[in-house]
């Protein structure tokens, strides 16, 4: 087992002054309702984007203290950091997106910065809101379509923003604050949850198409076929609907004491494949999207699925009591199980051999799929209790 002992010396610039609010084009109907001065956003273009070739070496970590880096997998060593201009806690608590060699990354204070991936130079920084003591961006990853980037705030807004220098395009206000779920974009369409919402919304003006009330919270990532859009409740509803009216096509009922799907919930082949937990159970459904209909399922019994994602025609996934399994896409069954010694917190990634990335408390861990082993790649210099969420990106093509 290889244990790389690194000091974490964070290097990195100091994010300090933001432009003025740019004027703007009113958006075909959004809402009038009168803005706080939280929802205001802030720009300021440092350099213009330009597409960046990718340093493969790069492996970056959004590690649980809300610091932004990259370490080099061939040198073992930390390439790069970035770090918030001001924040009240240390946490993560968001993901990034990686176009054209350029990372966009959203803090839990409200910036959203665009960075080089070779070098962490910054190419703009904007700022939802002004506030030095409240989590204003939660569970983000900015979603990048046509040169805007779309994302939710806990102030109850949605943001659109222009990717070549963070500037506003439009914004609308929604029916509740705390939004922690990303959106889908989809067919030239912004998909949605807020309270008991589904919004759908033009991507280019941020007209609203329509406003579904579920009568129920939707507490789901919505999530597309390539036909039509799904959501769950926060209970035990799978819903689908139209991309271009709020039709309820179908809705799939899973077991009444399984709940709180949020981001467990992928597409692939004409199939919705979800986890749901439940205080004794949980479960992975496969599901047909075009009836509805239950295609297999999976159990977990006296555990809590935390993460799915597909990779290579199987579900992968952990729990909370640190169990990695592998599902057979096609059927459901088990085909592979680990019980780590390490609890993972992030998400998974996938490098060409035969293994995967994941992040611990205490360590980024490559797991070796043929010999279990649990290979400690970069190590902490210090483990936080109660470590909320990292987020890892391979920087390739």
């Amino acid at each position: 087992m290889k244990k790389n002992l690194l000091a974490l010396l964070f290097a990195f610039t100091v994010i300090n002054i933001f432009g003025q609010t740019p004027t703007l084009p009113t958006p075909v109907e959004t809402n009038n309702a009168t803005l706080a001065i939280s929802d205001a956003l802030t720009t300021k273009t440092i350099s213009p984007v330009k597409k960046v070739p990718l340093d493969e070496a790069l492996i970056l970590i959004y590690d649980y203290d809300g610091t932004l880096f990259t370490f080099d997998l061939e040198s073992e060593t930390i390439a790069w950091t970035v770090k918030a201009t001001d924040s009240h806690t240390e946490m993560c608590a968001n993901g990034v997106t990686l176009i054209d060699g350029v990372i966009y990354a959203s803090f839990i204070n409200g910036e959203i910065f665009a960075i080089d991936n070779q070098t962490g130079s910054i190419f703009w920084k904007s700022r939802i809101g002004n506030s030095t003591d409240q989590i204003v961006l939660k569970d983000q990853i900015p979603i990048i379509k046509d040169g805007k980037l779309f994302i939710t705030s806990q102030n109850g807004t949605i943001y659109a923003l222009n990717t070549k220098d963070g500037s506003l395009l439009w914004k609308y206000k929604l029916d509740t604050t705390n939004n922690d779920i990303p959106v889908l974009v989809f067919d030239n369409k912004v998909f949605t949850q807020s309270g008991n919402f589904l919004y759908s919304f033009e991507a280019n003006t941020g007209k609203l198409i329509y406003q579904k009330d579920f009568a129920e919270t939707m507490h789901g990532k919505p999530v597309t076929d390539g036909e039509n859009v799904f959501v769950t409740n926060e209970k035990n509803v799978l819903f689908a609907l139209s991309p271009n009216n709020p039709d309820i096509l179908w809705q799939f009922k899973f077991d009444e004491n399984q709940h709180n799907v949020k981001e467990r919930i992928l597409c692939k082949d004409k199939k919705i494949y979800f986890a749901a937990q439940g205080p004794e159970v949980s479960s992975v459904y496969a599901v047909d999207s075009k009836t509805g209909t239950q295609l297999w399922k999976t159990d977990f019994k006296g555990d809590t699925i935390e993460y799915i994602i597909e990779e290579s025609d199987n579900i992968w996934g952990y729990t909370r009591k640190a169990k990695l399994f592998q599902l057979d896409i096609t059927n459901g069954e088990i085909a592979a199980e680990t019980k780590l010694t390490t609890q993972p917190i992030s998400n998974f990634e996938f490098p060409v051999d035969e293994s995967l990335f994941y992040y611990s408390d205490a360590a980024l861990i490559q797991f070796d799929l043929k010999t279990k082993d649990e290979n400690e790649v970069y190590l902490r210099t210090s483990i936080k209790d109660n470590a909320y969420s990292a987020y890892l990106k391979i920087i390739r093509q």
